[in-house]
Order: structure tokens, then C-alpha cells, then sequence
């Protein structure tokens, strides 16, 4: 057998992040795939075309529900998949 390198404590297994609009609170899927996939979806493609799917992969649909009530502008629904996308790569404020 090989040499066993154990990187368990260089890992986070942590819950999701969540961005906060207003009194809302959206849960952000964090997963890699969800964030390789969403990658994939606006390479080569207009960002109206990747934004639906986009919201769809990072969020779930109650929360996808939430910011429909919202009534975004296309302007501030990139901002918020930007923002979630921050977020799950790590460059994120978030809150102390």
C-alpha cells in the first residue's frame, strides 16, 4: 500500500452560507458541483440565458419563492447571484 496522506482537518465541512436581503434569509447551495455547474452556465452563453438556471442550482425552492416576491430588477437579480457565488468561493464578508 502507498503512502495515506489524511487532509480531513484542511476541510470545512460546514452548513450553507446565507445571503440576507431585507428580513429574508436565503439559503446558498455551496456544494462544488453547484458551483462547477453554475461556472459551466456562463461560459459561452448570455447571462439572460444562464441566470434562470443559476438561480435554480443555488438556491432552493422556497427560497427561490422568497425572491420572486422580491420583484428584482435584472440588475439586482445578478447582483444576487453574484453575491451567492462570492459567497460560496469564499470571497464573502459575511457576518462575525
Amino acid at each position: 500500500m502507498g503512502k495515506i496522506v489524511d487532509i480531513t482537518d484542511k476541510l470545512k465541512f460546514e452548513q450553507n452560507p446565507v445571503l440576507r436581503i431585507r428580513d429574508m434569509e436565503l439559503e446558498v447551495n455551496a456544494d462544488a458541483k453547484t458551483m462547477l455547474e453554475i461556472m459551466g452556465l456562463f461560459k459561452g452563453r448570455s447571462e439572460i440565458e444562464a441566470a434562470t438556471e443559476a438561480m435554480e442550482k443555488l438556491f432552493g425552492e422556497k427560497d427561490q419563492k422568497k425572491l420572486e416576491s422580491l420583484n428584482l430588477s435584472f440588475r439586482d437579480y445578478m447582483a444576487v447571484i453574484s453575491e451567492a457565488m462570492n459567497l460560496i468561493q469564499g470571497d464573502g464578508q459575511g457576518e462575525q
